[in-house]
């Protein structure tokens, strides 16, 4: 699989070395493209499960990013109470959970339903759990789940970055 190079060309990687300070879209959209980065590396020396765990992390990242667009483009916060106390499960890696936070859940499901191919690697993508550091995963795994992640143009790195 060849490295995913667009994703250089959608995001500046120049600026990795900038504190974390503040969580913010741009930072977590740049620390989602350095975990496939990462997992490209990991993947290249033959580490599969830490390939698949860091790939992961590349969609939280995303999908948080996506989560503080919602944010800003509703001010959803000052609208509505039962959000904002759901608000706190943004501390989870669970996919669904944060995709429904960025209230993206119902234009996904839409999305995949007409393309085959992104509903394929979201049933490869959902499989990731944040607890997989535990596990051991094989190669094929490790490629199904950074290919899932980055195809272009079916990926789901490539639809999320549609919404954040």
């Amino acid at each position: 699989m060849p490295p995913a190079s667009w994703i250089n060309e959608a995001i500046d990687l120049t600026v990795v070395q900038q504190k974390a300070e503040a969580v913010n879209r741009a930072g977590l959209q740049r620390l989602a493209a350095i975990r496939v980065k990462d997992a490209e590396v990991l993947l290249s020396a033959g580490q599969w499960p830490g390939a698949y765990y860091v790939a992961g992390y590349a969609l939280e990242c995303a999908l948080k990013s996506c989560i503080l667009h919602h944010l800003e483009k509703t001010g959803i916060i000052f609208r509505d109470r039962k959000y904002l106390n759901k608000l706190g499960d943004s501390w989870t890696h669970e996919l669904d959970t944060l995709l429904d936070l960025a209230d993206l859940t119902s234009e996904f499901g839409a999305a995949r339903k007409a393309n085959s191919v992104l509903d394929g690697y979201w049933s490869t993508a959902k499989n990731w759990k944040e607890t997989s550091r535990y596990e051991e995963k094989s190669e094929a795994e490790a490629r199904g789940l950074l290919e899932a992640i980055t195809n272009d143009p079916n990926g789901m790195l490539r639809w999320i970055q549609m919404h954040w």
